[in-house]
């Protein structure tokens, strides 16, 4: 299994999960001009991907759906005149050789999800938007082999920064964003012996710093004694290309 994290962020949020013969794409932020780019440059046709996968309708995560009107589209909501397969919370469907499950989230939309991705080999676990991840989540991502997952914010620096207060509110309610500390203890309980690879997404580019959040996560690995040597650690970027996994 390979993923490519094309952009992450409150300016547009897409990724490519790609099997032996499936290709799926977890939300379509952003702009045309930089998804095409992206994926010229993986060497995939974003119009025969198999599925695109939709968190939820803000729209840092769904401004190109027209890019992908002609492929099959997963969604916990309705969005406007396009046809969407609605997916429940913990109800599992499949695409190609994919079996995906839908997690419920915590967001200030109605309808949020992650996804549980997995080839029967391999499983990916794909988590941002959330306030919290909840204990019954906890166990339904544990022990993946990789981890795409929201590290949004540094408290500090959220606290600090000039935003009004009702917004530093709501990012760190239980419908906001994780921020790196407890992003950083949910991923020290949920990864195991199987984890192969971290990537910490949707970093706020005015309330955290990739140094920071990264530095948050082995910290409170430490803290908590969990040995991270064998895993990958990364942090995707607004508008740089993450490839991770690997070829079989």
């Amino acid at each position: 299994m390979k993923f490519y994290v094309l952009e992450s962020g409150s300016k547009g949020n897409c990724t490519v999960v790609k099997g032996r013969n499936t290709v799926l794409v977890i939300d379509c932020g952003g702009t045309k001009k930089y998804i095409k780019e992206k994926f010229s440059r993986i060497g995939l046709d974003y119009q025969k991907a198999d599925a695109l996968l939709i968190t939820h309708e803000h729209t840092d995560h769904i401004k190109q759906l027209k890019m992908f009107s002609e492929v099959d589209i997963f969604s916990p909501c309705k969005l406007g005149e396009y046809d969407v397969n609605i997916v429940t919370p913990y109800q599992q469907f499949e695409v190609g050789e994919f079996c995906i499950t839908p997690l419920a989230l915590s967001h200030d939309v109605a309808h949020v999800v992650g996804y549980i991705i997995t080839d029967g080999q391999e499983t990916l676990v794909s988590v941002t938007d959330t306030g919290y991840v909840s204990h019954l989540n906890e166990q339904h991502i544990a022990n993946a082999d990789y981890y795409i997952f929201e590290s949004n914010y540094d408290t500090g620096m959220l606290m600090s920064s000039d935003r009004p207060v009702q917004l530093k509110v709501r990012i760190i309610s239980d419908s906001g964003h994780l921020g790196n500390e407890d992003s950083a203890r949910v991923l020290s309980k949920v990864t195991g012996d199987k984890t192969r690879e971290i990537v910490l997404a949707h970093l706020s580019q005015e309330c955290n710093r990739e140094e920071i959040a990264l530095a948050t996560l082995k910290r409170v690995f430490e803290e908590n004694r969990k040995d991270y040597s064998g895993y990958k650690i990364a942090a995707a970027r607004q508008f740089e290309m993450y490839e991770g996994g690997h070829n079989d």
